[in-house]
């Protein structure tokens, strides 16, 4: 086994070997995204753990750092990509620590805007650039063109995967 995957997608492989299992090597093209992006989820949480962030956290964050007047909880959690029940949590543990508030929607009396605290903008301008690197650096081993050709490959496979997603 190649050692730049977790144990898990090792496991795996070896198991889809014994099996004699067709294109094992297309299964193991995608142990190797998932375990890379496995060890890059592992070291932005390392970034953010100093500032008691977890990444939902983080991407509240970011996503109300550019909305002065806040944004409604339900496009928030659309925007996050998580279910509203998520994003009631993690808003919870943000008012609790005074990184955000809830006010008054003035367009729709039966909800709430999520608006950043003054601490919830400070931290935010202090974490982004963080994450930001953490994300360059996952490819800075790459030359640019290898970087190009890299994302134009990992688009045919998003676009692939994302008309199979849609199909079922």
């Amino acid at each position: 086994m190649k050692p730049d995957l977790d144990p898990k997608y090792q496991a795996l492989l070896a198991e889809a070997e014994r099996q004699d299992l067709a294109d094992v090597e297309s299964m193991r093209v995608s142990a190797q995204a998932l375990s890379l992006a496995g060890l890059i989820d592992r070291r932005r949480a390392q970034v953010l753990q100093p500032q008691g962030l977890s990444e939902g956290r983080f991407i509240l964050l970011f996503l109300l750092e550019g909305h002065r007047n806040g944004l409604p909880p339900h496009t928030l959690a659309d925007q996050a990509g998580v279910a509203r029940a998520t994003i009631t949590g993690l808003v919870d543990g943000m008012v609790r620590d005074g990184l955000v508030e809830r006010n008054a929607n003035p367009e729709d009396r039966r909800s709430n805007l999520v608006v950043l605290t003054r601490k919830g903008r400070a931290v935010s301008k202090k974490v982004f650039p963080g994450q930001a690197e953490v994300l360059a650096n996952a490819f800075s081993a790459l030359s640019a063109t290898d970087r190009r050709q890299l994302s134009r490959l990992l688009g045919k496979v998003t676009t692939a995967l994302a008309a199979e997603v849609e199909a079922a």
